[in-house]
């Protein structure tokens, strides 16, 4: 197992990101948002992270922990500071219309409609808060799917993203992740980064609505696409690739290799690898086409010839004629192959208030050659920067072009 400070590089200095400048007025929970928002807070913008007296849920959602600590949540907020609202009070009412005064984005998860009582439903946040981009998550849409729950699991499985996971002979699976939390979270930074490209011009915000459904239809891509364009309505194939052949796992004489070949030469690079050349040019493999039509006669001619070594040793020998091949591994591997290949996974974070409180977190994947990612404050504790927003707000002059004339 891998240490704790063998895989870790501290990047704990403050530097000046890309979006330095930039307010986020956050008020999402649980995973599409808040990994919305970290991406953005990574990347400089500040982030306050406004929260209910009960706080975000997943900061109950354990086990794993780390020091009491729900790592569920750990994962999607760090570089945030939090403050808690109650919306239902006026004077807290108030102050997150002043923050919204001063903010550049709004971003919010609540069910459609939830917000129009507190005057910040999309036609109220454009009438007082022109300047805003406000980007709105929900499960299913404003309209037929407005009261429907946007739980990831419901989106996988009526996405028909379930229907395509698992054996052909067994039961639909869901993924080992939240995909379309965080496929809508990807696609709500970019909705908010372009808001914020056409601000520049214009002057003006605008608001982006995002659901949880139309992300998952979207990207399943080839998938949804093949029915859309062709009617074709794709089933569970196990590990198969429905157009690929060979592509995924095969048995080596001690466990599976994942085998990945996307066009003639590198089959032809595979068998020939493998001792059996003449495969290239049997007229029942000899394309792609004839491959996925024969893929079992094929599975069972290249297992024969796996079966002669490791999966380890194997991988080297196919990876050395440039063939695309590797192991399955855990969580724990795959982070151990990152360090190993000098990506620097993980970072070590450290608390501005106590120095001897670490809290190693996964790396933003992306590296800019002037701005560096950032990683300046862990994930906030419930309310811990209330006075600290409080404070911001008094000292920081609005942005809102109204707000002298309607606060």
């Amino acid at each position: 197992m891998m240490s704790e400070h063998s895989a870790t590089h501290d990047s704990s200095t403050p530097t000046e990101g890309p979006l330095a400048g930039v307010v986020v007025a956050d008020f999402s929970r649980v995973l599409a948002g808040p990994y919305c928002t970290m991406l953005l807070a990574d990347l400089g913008a500040t982030v306050i992270k406004v929260e209910a007296p009960s706080g975000d849920e997943t900061r109950t959602w354990k086990p794993p922990m780390r020091e009491g600590i729900s790592t569920y949540y750990l994962s999607v907020n760090r570089n945030k500071r939090s403050i808690v609202l109650d919306l239902s009070e006026a004077a807290d009412l108030q102050t997150a219309y002043d923050l919204l005064d001063r903010a550049d984005v709004f971003i919010e998860n609540f069910k459609a409609g939830g917000l129009q009582k507190f005057g910040l439903d999309p036609d109220s946040v454009a009438k007082r808060w022109p300047h805003l981009v406000h980007a709105s998550i929900t499960g299913f849409g404003t309209a037929g799917g407005a009261t429907m729950p946007g739980y990831d699991l419901l989106v996988q499985a009526m996405s028909g993203m379930m229907s395509l996971t698992g054996e052909p002979d067994g039961d639909p699976q869901r993924s080992g992740v939240a995909i379309f939390d965080i496929m809508t979270g990807l696609h709500a930074a970019v909705a908010i980064l372009a808001g914020l490209r056409e601000k520049d011009r214009s002057g003006l915000g605008q608001h982006a609505a995002l659901n949880l459904f139309s992300s998952a239809l979207s990207g399943l891509a080839n998938q949804s696409g093949g029915y859309a364009a062709a009617g074709n309505v794709p089933t569970r194939m196990g590990n198969d690739h429905p157009s690929l052949f060979p592509y995924g796992p095969f048995h080596a004489s001690d466990g599976p290799l994942i085998i990945c070949c996307g066009n003639d030469a590198q089959f032809s690079r595979l068998v020939t690898a493998l001792g059996t050349p003449d495969l290239a040019t049997d007229p029942r493999f000899e394309t792609m086409s004839q491959r996925n039509a024969n893929r079992e006669e094929l599975r069972v001619l290249l297992e024969e010839a796996l079966a002669a070594d490791t999966a380890e040793n194997w991988a080297d020998v196919l990876g050395n004629v440039g063939l695309p091949c590797g192991p399955i591994l855990g969580i724990d591997g795959g982070v151990q192959l990152a360090e190993d290949l000098g990506l620097n996974p993980i970072v070590t974070m450290t608390d501005e208030n106590n120095r001897e409180r670490i809290v190693p977190v996964i790396a933003n994947p992306m590296s800019f050659s002037r701005s560096p990612i950032s990683y300046r404050h862990l994930p906030p504790e419930l309310g811990d920067s209330h006075d600290w927003a409080l404070e911001f707000i008094r000292t920081t002059e609005p942005k809102n072009p109204h707000h002298h004339t309607e606060s």
